[in-house]
Formats: structure tokens, sequence, C-alpha cells
């Protein structure tokens, strides 16, 4: 068993740029993964699968400068950061539930990522055979019984909360 008076305050008591630090850790190890199940997973993302990586490629460099403005330090800059952030990842997460709900047939997707209802006209020379468009109301994959959708709200709402914490820790360090 774990003896917490022998664990260093730091770990105990994590700092603003532990923080961040680990958000930024988790949201980049999120937008690969993602990006990875697509190119080398093979895994075609749908309308909805593709908004959702926004929070992502606007959170990880985001969090990149938050950590910066930390060290600089300028702790109040940083937390307004981390504070946009954390907004950015609370929008995302509920993209995810939506989309899970619609995967689960609790609700319809919304009418932009209904599978097509007949078949495109193709130009030869540019066709993608591989590639049949994903539709955001079927889950193409499942671990644990979520979806991606499903993963994301989870992830996107663990750093829509971590980054406000990290934003208030970074605050009460500049008082």
């Amino acid at each position: 068993m774990l003896d917490v008076a022998h664990v260093s305050p730091r770990l105990r008591r994590p700092s603003a740029g532990m923080l961040t630090a680990l958000l930024l850790a988790v949201a980049a190890a999120v937008i690969l993964a993602a990006l990875a199940f697509e190119h080398i997973g093979g895994y075609t993302p749908c309308p909805m699968c593709l908004q959702q990586r926004y929070a992502y490629y606007l959170g990880v460099p985001a969090l990149a400068a938050a950590l910066l403005l930390l060290r600089l330090p300028r702790p109040k800059w940083a937390a307004a950061v981390l504070a946009a952030v954390g907004l950015a990842f609370l929008v995302n997460a509920g993209l995810g539930v939506y989309q899970a709900g619609a995967e689960w047939k609790f609700w319809e997707p919304p009418a932009t990522c209904a599978p097509p209802s007949s078949l495109p006209s193709f130009d030869l020379k540019h066709m993608n055979l591989d590639r049949v468009p994903a539709s955001c109301g079927v889950a193409s994959w499942r671990f644990l019984g979520l979806s991606f959708a499903g993963w994301n709200a989870v992830f996107s709402a663990g750093l829509a909360f971590g980054a406000p914490w990290a934003a208030l820790k970074a605050v009460a360090r500049s008082g």
C-alpha cells in the first residue's frame, strides 16, 4: 500500500504548470490516436468526428502557449488561455455525447451526417474506392462499450474540467 507521507508534496498538490503539462500530453495523445486510427487503422471519420477534432487542433497549441506563459511568468494570461481551452473542450464533450447518443439511437444524427442515399457520380481519375462516407449515427468501433465519440466525450470532459483547475492554480500563484 502507498504511504502518502512519503509522496512528494509537489505530487500531492500539483502546480498549474504540472497540470497544464498533463493536459497537453493527454490532448496530444488523443488527437494522435484519432489520426492513427484514421491513417494507420483505416477508420473513416464522419463529418462530426472531424468536427470534434477542432478542439484538439486548437487546444494542443493553446495548452503549449499556456505552459510557456506560466514559465515566463504570466500566470493571469495563462489562466485566460486555460479558461478558453476548458470552454472549447466542454463544447467538444457535448458534441461527443450528442454523437454517441445518435449512435445508440437515443436521437437522430444531424442530416449532414446521414449516409448517402444514392450513389454519387464519380470522376474516375479522382476516385477513392477505399473510403466510404461514414455515418454519424453508426459506431465504427467500440471499446468497453464506448465508440470513438464516447471516448472523445470522456477525454474532452476531463480536459474541460482540468483546464479551469489549472487556471485557478495559476491565478492563485499570481495572487
